[in-house]
């Protein structure tokens, strides 16, 4: 699959899962890096708000991805009953 096969409404890729786990990546690598500068003795100055940004992020879309879920299975067992 080509990177611009990602943007057609047809895929097979959730998009939402793509961006949670980029901003859950981004976290990870803040926290290797701040390992290994406190290894190193030097402080990394990263901006409370610019984490915070990521766990927002990674949450509310993994959290959206799950509640899409719920809801989906909802509906169908809905339809299934009438």
């Amino acid at each position: 699959m080509a990177f611009k096969d990602m943007f057609k409404d047809s895929n097979d890729i959730n998009e939402k899962n793509v961006v949670g786990f980029a901003a859950f990546a981004m976290m990870v690598v803040f926290g290797l890096v701040d390992i290994v500068t406190g290894i190193l003795g030097k402080e990394l100055h990263v901006q409370e708000y610019i984490y915070n940004s990521f766990v927002i992020i990674a949450l509310g879309s993994f959290g959206i991805a799950e509640a899409g879920k719920i809801f989906s299975k909802k509906k169908e067992d809905e339809s299934k009953d009438t």
